[in-house]
């Protein structure tokens, strides 16, 4: 067991399918203990208060990364699953792209801060909160195990350029479409 990001990788390398996720749905380890990893809001992943030197292991440990339901998130490998902390969405949305704009067959994407395009879309639905101590909006769009990447500031205006206004039950509603699902951004006026 071992909380070292390099040797957790390293592995975890061993144990990587050849193409796509690991089966993270199908590891169930006990808890190994809590990891002196946080990641924080603007996105950095710091192990014992220092940013992970090498972007591959962000990339390969966003992968095993899971929210479960008492809403912790943790670091999973067929043997080992590590808590760490997380400021906010572990995952930031930073480009936005709109295929077939205003079209009935338009498509949103988002790319992370790790490099995966996501499709808005039922597999990955788009959700506007609130913080609970403001009125900010944070739209995040669902990655994967209760994961979400949470749209950049820059992004989320991107968003709401594509926005458009439905009424639904009387009352106007400020949105976006992707895949043929309107996603509700706020209300009108």
């Amino acid at each position: 067991m071992t909380q070292d990001p390099e040797k957790l990788a390293s592995q975890l390398e061993s144990t990587r399918q050849a193409k796509g996720l690991p089966p993270l749905d199908k590891w169930h380890p006990e808890l190994s203990g809590d990891m002196d990893l946080i990641i924080t809001r603007d996105g950095k992943w710091l192990f014992k208060g220092s940013p992970i030197a090498r972007e591959e292991i962000v990339r390969l440990f966003s992968t095993i990364l899971r929210r479960e339901d008492d809403g912790e998130y943790y670091l999973v490998t067929p043997v080992e699953k590590w808590r760490i902390r997380v400021e906010d969405a572990p995952l930031l949305a930073h480009t936005l792209e709109v295929a077939e704009p205003g079209q009935g067959t338009q498509v949103v994407s988002v790319t992370t801060n790790v490099g995966e395009t996501l499709e808005v879309g039922a597999e990955h639905p788009l959700v506007i909160s609130t913080y609970p101590d403001s009125d900010e909006p944070r739209p995040v769009v669902y990655v994967r195990h209760g994961v979400e990447a949470r749209l950049v500031t820059t992004a989320f205006y991107d968003l709401v350029e594509h926005a458009i206004e439905r009424e639904d039950d009387g009352k106007v509603e400020v949105g976006v479409v992707s895949h043929g699902i309107f996603y509700k951004i706020g209300d009108a006026g």
